[in-house]
């Protein structure tokens, strides 16, 4: 059938309709790997009582924002899903995306643009977790589209070139019969200089601990920019981490992560990510943001000219946010639930700092502060706030809210709360912290 492409939507696929009928409007029709105003011939392959789902055999018509792919995987991988649009469409598509649905959901009209922070679109990532085969042979790789099959991959375009040499690494180990049996999967985490590279790897119950070992100390030595490796049991994982995107393992925010011992490490377990205003410690584990060329933008946007006597910074990672506030407010308060993370948020905070290991919703419940804070800053997982920690930051009545979000659909959702609450929105940012993905980061800041 030819289907024409109205706009695309949050997730990648593009939006088009059947022919209408009696009752009206035609059947929503999503289209994977398409771009606004595209023509294409396409076949239905899944339907459903509100819409379906086709595929382009086609493109009849193409967009002007259509380019090459910039990887060989493409169109498998389940990581990335725009690499068919020019890097400036692509910051045009989410900037559309993200005013749509703060129009739709929160029924806000924006007073001003949105302001559009670019990233150099390959290479930027600095955490990529990729999974591990070893029967009936060595396969390293992210899952397929839309599945969780392993795709062979030996290089990604849009992880840091340390990050490459590693996986290059490891092909090469796996070839080899070195890869012990029993992990199943290996994350890479380079500094901000793309210098030193932290291993964290999944291991299942059956691993052998010495195997292990030797594998990783031998890997350190092909590697000399490997500054650690530290084995978890596959499984555990801590619910509170920023949480694995679809398709590809540790696309946005996630990392491994252990609530119990970690079982093995060799070298170092954490390494330092110098930003251009402060030095961190992340250890295995703990969250920090994935995108080397804008932490700095990122916290400039969120920091830059704030200042007062109290700030909150609610789901703080290992204080990137609180760090950058510390000389320019009294007192800092850092909330963080993960255990690795707050540790290491302890580590890294500052004189005039206090690091508190709580859920948001915990330490709001029940927080005693000398007076109102005059800055709260939030970066929660994909879920949001929700309505209940929305409605307690309101309370709040702090006169400024920074809410940094990696959806926009729970964000539309919370800031509902917000604005009934008396704030109003002064500043919208994209921030394209994941270039030749649908995933967007926005940093909202509001008054009252």
């Amino acid at each position: 059938m030819l289907l024409t492409i109205e706009k695309l939507i949050y997730g990648g696929d593009g939006l088009a309709r059947l022919a209408a009928n009696d009752e009206g409007r035609g059947k929503a029709v999503f289209v994977p790997f398409v771009l606004a105003s595209e023509k294409i011939d396409g076949s239905l392959v899944e339907q459903k009582p509100g819409f379906v789902r086709a595929v382009a055999n086609k493109i009849v018509e193409p967009s002007p924002h259509r380019v090459a792919a910039g990887c060989r995987y493409f169109q498998q991988c389940g990581g990335c899903q725009y690499q068919h649009a020019s890097y400036e469409h692509q910051l045009e598509i989410k900037k559309e995306i993200l005013t749509e649905t703060l129009r739709r959901t929160a029924k806000l009209e924006l007073s001003s643009e949105i302001e559009v922070h670019a990233s150099p679109p390959w290479n930027y990532r600095n955490r990529s977790r990729l999974q591990v085969q070893s029967q009936p042979e060595f396969a390293l790789g992210y899952f397929r589209m839309g599945s969780h099959e392993l795709l062979a991959v030996e290089e990604c375009p849009i992880s840091s070139p340390l990050i490459n040499r590693a996986i290059a690494a490891l092909w090469k180990d796996g070839r080899a019969g070195k890869v012990p049996a029993g992990i199943r999967e290996v994350e890479f985490f380079a500094n901000a200089d793309d210098s030193q590279l932290l291993i964290e790897l999944g291991c299942g119950a059956e691993v052998r601990r010495a195997n292990v070992r030797a594998w990783a100390e031998e890997l350190r030595g092909e590697i000399k920019e490997i500054v650690g490796v530290v084995a978890f049991r596959e499984g555990d994982r801590d619910a509170s981490t920023k949480g694995t995107r679809s398709g590809r393992s540790s696309l946005q925010h996630s990392s491994l992560q252990s609530s119990a011992e970690r079982f093995l490490t060799v070298g170092a377990e954490f390494l330092t990510f110098t930003t251009g205003r402060a030095a961190y410690r992340v250890s295995a584990g703990s969250f920090f943001q994935t995108n080397r060329f804008l932490i700095d933008e990122l916290v400039k946007i969120v920091a830059g000219g704030q200042s007062g006597e109290i700030a909150l910074d609610l789901y703080a990672g290992v204080g990137l946010f609180s760090t950058a506030l510390a000389g320019d407010f009294r007192h800092i308060v850092s909330v963080e639930s993960s255990q690795t993370s707050s540790a290491d948020l302890a580590y890294n905070r500052q004189a005039n700092g206090e690091a508190v290991e709580a859920t948001t919703e915990q330490y709001l419940a029940g927080a005693v502060l000398p007076q109102s804070p005059d800055l709260v800053v939030v970066d929660p997982p994909r879920s949001g706030l929700g309505e209940r920690v929305a409605r307690q930051l309101g309370n709040l009545r702090a006169p400024r809210v920074v809410y940094v979000s990696c959806d926009p659909a729970t964000l539309a959702r919370d800031l509902v709360i917000l604005l009934g609450a008396g704030y109003r929105v002064e500043q919208v940012h994209l921030v394209d912290l994941f270039p030749q993905t649908f995933h967007l980061e926005s940093v909202v800041i509001l008054t009252r």
